[in-house]
């Protein structure tokens, strides 16, 4: 047992000592391929656009009926609406929003279901039956059901759509962190480094977390996109966020009685959800390809 624990303790401290001598690289972009790098500048530019948009056209909810449906030009690019108001400005406010959504739900799941997961993996007996036992419960109701229930019972609101996403996500990265961590914490490695007294810190910094960062980066893409159409699924259906408050899903359905008339008005909202689907699909990690 001397030699496997002696063979362990040098090999960590060799890769250290490389990590040390290892120039550092030369940065995140030029590594990508040309499909990722076209994602990242569709990604970046829609980042900006629901970060400057709002800016530039602050007030979304201004009505004007004497320029209904207005034709786009160069003060409003995408013209106005049936009541008035700046397509545009909508736009940006509901691509704000999704994106703002997704990126909490996706983190707050991640975060919860990470630690449940190593958690159960870690401790096993007791802890593991009631965690899983509770990710079956979760895992029997559909997603869009979870979100359902919580946005009716507070009709709406943002905080209900919030905790209602995030609730229906943590399940997958729980169930995949807690079979992937089993099999890791099993292995020879972690059991050199528990009978080595290295500590927790340093089994989940150097076992667990390179082996769990792909798999968590390919999840959160994925998540991030499962988010924003579920947002947008029940903002089409009518039981989202509630007007005057812009969504992507919203918008779409009002402007269906006008596609003759402004064919722009659907179109839009529709395509800066294709944009964001197909930049998380192409930015996806190399790992997560096969």
């Amino acid at each position: 047992m001397t030699a496997p624990i002696a063979n362990q303790f040098s090999t960590d401290r060799n890769q250290e000592r490389q990590e040390v001598l290892t120039p550092a690289p030369r940065g995140w972009f030029p590594s990508l391929t040309w499909a990722q790098r076209a994602s990242a500048v569709l990604l970046a530019a829609l980042v900006l656009f629901a970060l400057a948009g709002p800016l530039a056209w602050p007030d979304h909810a201004a009505q004007d009926l004497s320029r209904f449906l207005d034709a786009p030009s160069l003060q409003e690019p995408l013209g106005r609406d049936h009541l008035g108001r700046s397509v545009i400005a909508r736009l940006a406010h509901a691509t704000q929003l999704s994106l703002l959504m997704a990126l909490l739900c996706v983190g707050t799941a991640l975060l919860l279901g990470t630690l449940a997961g190593i958690t159960a993996a870690w401790r096993g007996g007791w802890t593991d039956t009631i965690l899983h036992g509770l990710s079956e419960a979760f895992i029997s109701l559909p997603a869009l059901l979870v979100v359902l229930i919580f946005s009716a019972l507070a009709n709406g609101e943002l905080w209900s759509l919030y905790v209602g996403l995030a609730l229906a996500q943590w399940v997958e990265y729980f169930r995949m962190i807690r079979s992937r961590s089993g099999l890791l914490l099993a292995g020879p490695a972690v059991e050199a480094a528990g009978l080595l007294k290295l500590g927790s810190v340093h089994i989940v910094r150097r076992h667990l977390w390179p082996e769990l960062r792909p798999l968590l980066t390919t999840m959160a893409t994925f998540g991030l996109g499962s988010s924003i159409l579920a947002l947008s699924t029940l903002g089409f259906v009518g039981v989202g966020v509630r007007p005057p408050t812009p969504e992507l899903g919203q918008m779409v359905t009002e402007a269906f009685p006008y596609y003759h008339e402004a064919p722009w008005m659907s179109l839009a909202p529709v395509l800066v959800l294709v944009t964001i689907l197909t930049g998380l699909l192409g930015l996806r990690n190399k790992e997560s390809r096969p």
